[in-house]
Formats: structure tokens, C-alpha cells, sequence
């Protein structure tokens, strides 16, 4: 049978009986401390993953300079080397980091992830080499480990920033999720296109190894401005109720979760296959539609990707506001339907639309926001809810990893599509896939309510019960406990109350 944390409230405190650690529950952690902690979490979550749209959208603007900086050695290969390098990187560090947040803790996970994004910033920063192709290797590796940090943000920091919402507020657990993921993530946008835009002046429209070198190194600042509080964060104390620190029983998980994970895993990879590349070679794109006889080309390819960067700001807003109304399931479905319908105006008139730049740029950026609005607000919200705390990581780990496989295979795919079919075909191929994105959606993905996520668990730790697991879940082992008869049972322990009723 499975076991947990019995759990006390004295004076205003949590105390478990059971666990030796100072931050497990059985030391007691006073509902203060407790809840300063909740919101270091939440503060710390939405600053750090500006760091992913920052790193993600700043090749953006890189690629156009490179490209004018070295015209011979960097070809079309080796700018979706260089662009995907930091997605491979996040679809490992989504996999470990989710593991290693379930196994280690949260606050262990986040740590870790913010050295590796710290690391990579300052090693892509000094990228050197006795040759070009030298330089972009190294590049390359340096993003991949940025890319590891990023990718570990986001079940380290998602599932710490939906506990933490969970205890603090559950009634408007789903907004505040999303305005610190998903809006950080979608900031970083218009963030690295305005820190380039000062640089690039500030260098006198030159100077390009300057430019990309302090903008890379300027994105180290993000996750070190949190550092501090990710040190002085708690685990939670779902996850110190909840976690199972061995024997796993993933075929168990794999059985109960099975739906779900086709759903979160299956729409993560639609929507990172369109809205990554189309984030990454937005500048690429944009530089493409402005007339050849315009001047400061860069400087105006950047300030149309600011516009657009802004625009897809107010979907996140929209979503947040929608995601108790309408719901979780059926505003990810409205979002994936704005792919079909501005992919289709964009694509089918886009010899006429790009003639005219601002009109481009406008639709352009409702694709995008559309986007934010639906799966880009809905997939973090929805992952960090279906699945139980003890798994919670390792799932959303999972689901975000195949998202970003998505997104490398789209960006690979990208300039083949618009060589071989056409540059309208990249909007078009968008439209096609908001169809098979809410189809995905409505059959797999469940109408969540927003109930507090210790329900979810205990359902979850009954099914296990039931299927004759016997391990143990809690931050401590207390069958010794029971044993010497301070937790009632045979030898077994008895989690809780609720718990029994249910079984």
C-alpha cells in the first residue's frame, strides 16, 4: 500500500510526522515561512523563463547579422544548425530535469537549471574559433547548454509555480500560472528584439561581432536576478506530501495517464512545430517582404519584429482571462483555430499581403497571438494539472520535450518547405496543422475545473493502491513509523482521512 505524510496544523504550522529533513514535513515549517516561500516561487519562476524567449526569439535578429557578417561561411545549414542547437538542448534538459524535479526536489531542479542557462549564456558570449566554422561549432555547443537550462525551466519552474499558485490561490490558480510562464516566455520576444535594437545603435549600426556578443551575455542577467530567491525557495508542500523517491511505478502511470499524454505531448508537438520557426526566422521572413530598396534593412527588419513580438503579447492576456470562463480545453481549441484561419488569409494571399509590409506584419502577429491565446497559455496550465504531483514533472517534462522535438523538426523543415514549395506554404502548413491541433485537443485532452490539485492526487494514489503498489510516497519512509505503532496499521501505513474514504 502506498504511504504518505500524516500531517498536523499547530499554530499556524505544518508539521509531518515522520522526516528528518529540514525541509520535509515532519520539520515544522511555519505557515509564514511557507508562504513567503509560495511567492519567492512565483516571482522566481516568471523572471527565470524569460530566459527561454529571450535565448529562443534573440536568433531571431542574430541570424540576419551573421548572415551579414560572415555571407560565404554562414549558409542556410548552419543557421538551422546554430537555431536548433539550443532546442535539442531543451528536449534533454525537459526529460532530466523532469525526472531529476520529481526524484530531487523542485528546488534542486531550479538551481541546477539556472547555472546551466548562466553557463551557456557566457560561453556563447565568448564563442571563438581559428575559423568561422569553428566559431559557429562552438556557438553551437554553447546554445545546447543554454538550451538544457531553458528546456529544465520548464517542469523545474512550471510545476513549482503551480503548486505554489495552488496554495497561495486556488481560485485563480490558472491566471497566475499563466502570467508567470507563459507571459515571460512570450516577453521575451519584444525583450531580446529591444536589447538588440539598443545595442545595434549603440554600436553605430556596426560592429556586429560586438552586437551578438553582449547580446548573449546580457541574457545571463535574467536568471541571475532570481538567483537569490531560487536559493531561499521551499519543495512545496504538495510535493512533500506527494513525492514517490523510488520504485516509480511507471508502467501504473503509463495505464492512468495514457489519454492524457497523447493529448499534452500530441498538441505540444503541433504547436511548437509552427510557432518556433516561425518565431526563429521571423526576422528572416520579414527582411524577405521589405523592398529591396529600403535602407538600414537590419534596423527595419528588427523594428517590424518588434511590432510583431508585440502583438502576440495580447493573446496571453485573452487566454488568461478565458481559461476559467470558457475553459481550459476549449480555449487551447479557439487558439488552434486562429492558426487555421489567419495561416489560411497569410497563405493564400500572400504575394499580395507581403506587398504591403504593415498589413503582413498585422496578420502576422494575430497568427502568433492566436497561438498564445489557445496552447501556448493552455499546454503548461493544462500539464501542470492533469497529472499528479508525484509524476507531475516527469510528465510535463515529457510533454514539453515532444513539443520541442516538434519545434526542431519544424525548424528544419522550414526553409526545405519554402524552397520546394514556396514561402506561402509555411503559413498554409499552419493552418492545416490548427485543424489536426484541435482535433487532438477535443479527443484527448480533458475539460479540467481548476479543483485543487490534493484531490488529484489523492485519486491518483487510490488507483495505485488499487493496482497493488506498495511503495512508499512522502519524503520520508514510515513504515517503521507504523510499525512501532505511532501511524495506525499492521505494519502499513495509513495516509490520511480522505484517503480511506476513498478506498
Amino acid at each position: 500500500m502506498a504511504t504518505n505524510t500524516s500531517d498536523e496544523i499547530k499554530d499556524g504550522a505544518i508539521q509531518t510526522v515522520g522526516s528528518q529533513d529540514p525541509e520535509a514535513p515532519s520539520a515544522e515549517v511555519s505557515g509564514q515561512k511557507q508562504s513567503l516561500s509560495d511567492k519567492f516561487t512565483i516571482f522566481a519562476s516568471g523572471a527565470a523563463l524569460v530566459s527561454d524567449g529571450y535565448f529562443n526569439n534573440l536568433m531571431t535578429m542574430v541570424n540576419v547579422i551573421l548572415a551579414k557578417q560572415y555571407p560565404k561561411s554562414y549558409t542556410a545549414s548552419v543557421k538551422t544548425r546554430v537555431s536548433n542547437s539550443l532546442l535539442v538542448g531543451e528536449i534533454f534538459g525537459q526529460v532530466v530535469v523532469g525526472l531529476t524535479c520529481d526524484y530531487l526536489g523542485r528546488k534542486f531542479a531550479i538551481i541546477v537549471t539556472t547555472l546551466m542557462i548562466v553557463i551557456g549564456g557566457i560561453l556563447a558570449a565568448a564563442s571563438s574559433g581559428k575559423t568561422p566554422e569553428g566559431l559557429f561549432w562552438m556557438m553551437t555547443v554553447a546554445r545546447g547548454i543554454v538550451g538544457f537550462g531553458t528546456g529544465g525551466e520548464y517542469p523545474a519552474s512550471s510545476t513549482s509555480a503551480s503548486e505554489a499558485a495552488n496554495q497561495r490561490s486556488l481560485k485563480s490558480r490558472g491566471p497566475i500560472f499563466i502570467l508567470v510562464t507563459n507571459l515571460p516566455l512570450s516577453f521575451g520576444t519584444p525583450l531580446a528584439v529591444s536589447i538588440f535594437l539598443i545595442v545595434f545603435s549603440a554600436c553605430h549600426q556596426a560592429h556586429y561581432n560586438t552586437v551578438w556578443r553582449v547580446c548573449f551575455g546580457l541574457g545571463c542577467l535574467l536568471p541571475l536576478s532570481v538567483f537569490y530567491f531560487r536559493i531561499r525557495m521551499l519543495n512545496s508542500v504538495l510535493y512533500r506530501r506527494g513525492a514517490i523517491k523510488r520504485d516509480v511505478p511507471y508502467k501504473l502511470v503509463l495505464r492512468y495517464y495514457w489519454k492524457s499524454l497523447i493529448g499534452t505531448c500530441g498538441a505540444w508537438f503541433l504547436y511548437d512545430f509552427v510557432t518556433f520557426p516561425n518565431g526563429v526566422f521571423s526576422g528572416t521572413i520579414i527582411a524577405s517582404v521589405i523592398p529591396s530598396t529600403t535602407k538600414d534593412v537590419i534596423l527595419k527588419t528588427g523594428e517590424w519584429n518588434l511590432l510583431l513580438g508585440a502583438l502576440a503579447l495580447p493573446g496571453v492576456f485573452l487566454g488568461a482571462f478565458l481559461c476559467d470562463r470558457l475553459g481550459r480545453k476549449y480555449t487551447m481549441m479557439l487558439g488552434f483555430s486562429g492558426y487555421l484561419v489567419f495561416g489560411l488569409i497569410i497563405g493564400l494571399s500572400y504575394d499580395k499581403i507581403t506587398k504591403i509590409v504593415p498589413l503582413f506584419v498585422v496578420f502576422y502577429g494575430l497568427m502568433q497571438s492566436s497561438g498564445n491565446m489557445g496552447p501556448g497559455d493552455m499546454l503548461g496550465l493544462i500539464s501542470s494539472e492533469t497529472y499528479a504531483t508525484s509524476v507531475r514533472g516527469t510528465c510535463y517534462g515529457l510533454s514539453a520535450a515532444v513539443g520541442k522535438a516538434g519545434a526542431a523538426i519544424g525548424t528544419q523543415a522550414f526553409t526545405p518547405i519554402q524552397t520546394n514549395l514556396g514561402k506561402r506554404w509555411t503559413f498554409i502548413i499552419a493552418a492545416i496543422v490548427g485543424v489536426v491541433g484541435v482535433l487532438v485537443t477535443y479527443f484527448f485532452i480533458e475539460n479540467l475545473s481548476g479543483e485543487d490539485l490534493a484531490e488529484r492526487d489523492r485519486r491518483f494514489r487510490a488507483y495505485l493502491v488499487e493496482n497493488g503498489w506498495d511503495g512508499e510516497m512522502g519524503e520520508e519512509d514510515l513504515k517503521a513509523l507504523a510499525e512501532d505503532g505511532q501511524i495506525p496499521g499492521e505494519g502499513i501505513v495509513v495516509p490520511n482521512e480522505a484517503f480511506n474514504e476513498e478506498k
